[in-house]
């Protein structure tokens, strides 16, 4: 068994497609972990879906022997919408390696990421990656990291993630300069006793709950009895061990380790991620004990409805999402009503990334059709009597009347470009409501010189489209990262959309006063475009507290009553068409007709 002084524990952060996992898949091969015959591409990402986007979405650990080391990588995403993840990797470890791909730059999340990892006192090693590549420019990357870090060249490494270049050189950097996992002071009685922090968990079908922990006081050790501080349950430890990338029993696991341990629970919502796991005979000690520092709470920026197709699939989505939530700690859900859509779920996703992957892991891991309603934000309402509540739904908003003040989330934008895009870039985010607050030079190397520009911007004209007008309007270079900021008044109103006179709950919105009418027009297209044609005359209409702004109707359909006719008097057509009409008008002075609105209508609109 390794001495502590012998365990580096160290983490992986880059912007998206900075070529982490390609990284990782080097550092295996160069220490032996994976043999060649079982090597594959991004080995370390588990789904399926990750290979085929080229994208990390989960955080995988992995442990690898290295000139007399135990080297414990965690690699992370790269994506905004999965910054919850890196930062639970981070609480883990002590040093991370901060990868920048040279053709391409430090980018919005690989500033992000690294702010992560200063909060937490994390050693940084810099490494420019992708040095294989045509359009390397590894100086002016160097300058980059220098000008950001305030380190020296020589302390920059370079590598390529495909050939295995400069991989040896960043391994010997993460044994020299990472620090050895702290030791247990016995001077503190209550740090003789085991304590883990539990970085993520997932759920197995066949062994229950299992728990990725970071051990750092103690031994765990299979047969011990274990207990969570935060919710107080206890269960037993079925099996422990590392990770090789798959599990590898080891029986216990020390201070500084990085492993797993089977848990024995089998409720999902009894595994919490940032919590404290404690192990013994007796657990007597846990009273005493102090919870690890944990990680802020995560909160959701984007919610949205999710609907089985069929009504009879309600269980099975119910325990597919229990099954998920473990292995998602950012996801929130509670059940829904829809008289549309019937019963679904009211989820709360970090981003629209989140949610695309959510629903398409649904699918396919649990083959389960499904209805996704439009993406939205939460509102903050107050009420006149000082009442203040949190609405998700445009349904819960209460009558004009009766509130106070509306408010709605803002974020801190940055967004990082190439100094020739600013104009394009400022005149997109002044469109979408945003403030400007200041700009940075990353570099000054006159045209190609690259700014950061810092905006404050409303959550909700983020979320849409702005991902692709950025890189559209700035030719693909720019990149962006946002994050929670504050809640600040806001001026929307409710648009409800009445179809044959009915209003249609599923379809309301929350929009800006200003920009109703457009939003209202442009709901209303559509569903004459995509509804058949009834019976009777039907009216769609779009509503703002029962004043109609916009309105187009779906002529009847008119059935050819004379199509039997073969010949004969004229008069004999007049009497059908007379007759048709009389029944027409009858069919008007009944009232109105119902229309029932297809599912894949909703899905139309709601993804306009």
């Amino acid at each position: 068994m390794l001495e502590i002084n012998k365990i580096r524990n160290f983490c992986i952060i880059a912007h998206i497609d900075h070529g982490k996992s390609t990284l990782a898949d080097r550092m295996l091969e160069v220490t032996g972990t994976v043999e060649k015959r079982k090597m594959k591409d991004q080995i370390l990402d588990g789904m399926d879906i990750e290979r085929e986007r080229g994208i990390t979405i989960k955080l995988q650990p992995v442990t690898m022997n290295y000139k007399g080391y135990q080297l414990n990588l965690i690699d992370t995403p790269g994506h905004v919408d999965f910054s919850y993840e890196v930062s639970r990797s981070l609480a883990a470890v002590e040093a991370a390696v901060l990868l920048v791909d040279c053709t391409q730059g430090i980018q919005a999340q690989t500033l992000a990421n690294l702010y992560l990892a200063l909060e937490q006192n994390l050693t940084i090693i810099p490494v420019v990656n992708k040095i294989d590549l045509p359009a390397a420019d590894v100086p002016k990357t160097k300058r980059e990291i220098i000008k950001l870090l305030g380190c020296r060249e020589d302390e920059i490494f370079c590598s390529s993630g495909k050939t295995g270049e400069g991989v040896p050189e960043i391994l010997d950097a993460v044994i020299n300069s990472c620090p050895s996992p702290l030791e247990p002071q016995e001077k503190d009685a209550h740090h003789n006793f085991p304590r883990a922090l539990i970085f993520d968990s997932k759920y197995d079908t066949y062994r229950g709950v299992v728990a990725y922990i970071r051990v750092f006081n103690g031994t765990i050790k299979k047969g011990d009895k274990i207990k969570l501080l935060s919710n107080l349950v206890e269960s037993e430890v079925l099996d422990c061990g590392i990770f090789k990338p798959d599990y590898f029993s080891t029986a216990e696991l020390r201070p500084g380790d990085i492993g797993y341990v089977i848990t024995g629970f089998k409720d999902v919502s009894d595994c919490r991620v940032g919590d404290t796991l404690t192990a013994g005979a007796g657990l007597g000690h846990s009273a005493h004990l102090e919870a690890l520092p944990g990680y802020k709470e995560v909160k959701p920026m984007v919610y949205a409805g999710i609907f089985p197709r069929e009504g009879s699939d309600f269980k099975e989505l119910r325990e597919a999402m229990e099954k998920l939530k473990l292995n998602d700690a950012a996801l929130v859900y509670e059940p829904e009503r829809s008289d549309a859509l019937g019963f679904g779920f009211r989820c709360g996703f970090l981003g629209l990334l989140h949610l695309e992957v959510f629903q398409e892991r649904l699918r396919r891991e649990y083959n389960l059709d499904l209805i996704v309603t439009v993406p939205s934000v939460a509102y903050k309402i107050i009420k006149k009597n000082g009442d203040e509540d949190i609405i998700r739904t445009p349904q819960k908003l209460p009558d004009p009347t009766l509130l106070a003040a509306i408010e709605e989330p803002w974020t801190k934008l940055d967004v990082i470009s190439p100094k020739t895009y600013m104009g394009n870039i400022i005149k997109l985010v002044q469109g979408r409501r945003g403030i400007y607050k200041n700009t940075e030079y990353i570099s000054a190397e006159n045209e190609d010189s690259r700014v950061i520009l810092h905006y404050e911007i409303p959550l909700s004209t983020v979320l849409t489209d702005f991902y692709d007008k950025i890189k559209s309007v700035s030719a693909g270079y720019a990149s962006i990262n946002y994050e929670y900021l504050d809640y600040r008044p806001a001026d929307v109103i409710k648009l409800d959309i009445l179809v044959a006179e009915d209003i249609i709950e599923s379809l309301a919105t929350i929009v800006y006063r200003d920009d109703a009418y457009h939003e209202g027009r442009e709901i209303v297209e559509i569903l004459k475009k995509n509804l058949s044609k009834q019976m009777f005359a039907v009216k769609i209409q779009a509503a703002i507290a029962g004043k109609v702004i916009a309105s187009e109707t779906i002529s009847a359909m008119r059935k050819d009553v004379t199509a039997k006719l073969y010949g004969g008097d004229v008069t004999r057509k007049r009497k059908l068409l007379e007759k048709q009409k009389k029944g027409k008008k009858k069919m008007m002075a009944a009232g109105k007709g119902s229309v029932d609105i297809p599912a894949d209508t909703f899905v139309k609109i709601l993804k306009r």
